[in-house]
């Protein structure tokens, strides 16, 4: 009986083992907001499951995400930045950029408005607005696609904003939320961040839903004529998938307090 036990043991254990070396790993860099927002917990296990395919996601700002996909650290990047996306792509280091959703940029801070925002017309018065007001203004400061945004923002006034009112954290979203909060500052974030972290702050929406603040999201695959070992049909497999009516109706249905955090681009 203890051998039969012992046989058993052993062929259960490499079984295990053979289960797990047969698991194709993929790895993929995306933008804090897909990660932090929880959109990632719930569109990768399906795709798991479906491909027996573990996913290795790097969740960093768009910029490194992009460095990480032009030196060959990664399959496939997920991001929202469309210039910096146009560039990597042109200069052959991705290939395939499609799109898969979009949400909106807002401006959070405290209720009380001190600068005005409020009363701005479009976004261009608002970031004026705080550059005159000089009250606290909480950047990511990391070369993430919400830093490129706000950058763009500040550039479109024709002014820079300096001074200690101006505060580059160089860290994720999430964590500049967190930081505003505690300083009853003015942020950029994409609503989807926000909502998800709308609970646990004091701060509200203070601008939104102006035509400049929109943000959408592509897949794009790291061209392997780069680099050879990436996995470029596994990596082609999450693009279809997460563009496919499955992976639309998962972002679509995606909600957090019963608000959508995220709206799919190729499936309406």
């Amino acid at each position: 009986m203890k051998k039969l036990l012992s046989i058993l043991f052993i062929s259960l254990c490499c079984a295990s083992l053979n289960s797990s070396a047969d698991v194709e790993r993929l790895k993929m860099a995306t933008t804090t907001s897909t990660d932090n927002s929880g959109l990632l917990a719930v569109l990768n296990p399906p795709f798991e499951k479906k491909y027996n395919v573990k996913l290795d996601v790097i969740s960093v700002g768009t910029g490194k995400a992009i460095r990480l996909g032009k030196n060959g650290d990664v399959d496939l990047i997920f991001v929202h930045a469309p210039e910096a996306e146009k560039n990597f792509v042109a200069e052959g280091s991705g290939i395939e950029r499609e799109p898969v959703m979009h949400n909106d940029f807002i401006i959070v801070g405290p209720a009380a408005d001190p600068a005005g925002l409020k009363n701005a017309n479009n976004i261009v018065e608002a970031m004026a607005k705080l550059i005159e007001a000089k009250h606290v203004f909480v950047s990511r400061g990391d070369d993430s696609g919400t830093h490129k945004k706000e950058k763009d923002l500040w550039k479109n006034t024709g002014k820079e904003p300096t001074g200690d009112w101006y505060l580059a954290v160089g860290q994720g979203m999430g964590v500049v939320l967190r930081i505003a909060d505690d300083k009853e500052a003015y942020t950029l974030t994409d609503r989807g961040t926000y909502l998800a972290y709308k609970d646990k702050m004091k701060l509200g929406v203070i601008f939104e839903n102006d035509p400049g603040l929109f943000n959408p999201y592509h897949v794009i695959m790291v061209n392997p004529e780069k680099h050879p070992h990436t996995k470029i049909d596994m990596a082609r497999k999450y693009s279809s998938f997460i563009r496919s009516g499955e992976g639309q109706n998962l972002i679509r249905n995606f909600k957090v307090n019963g608000e959508i955090l995220f709206h799919p681009d190729v499936i309406k």
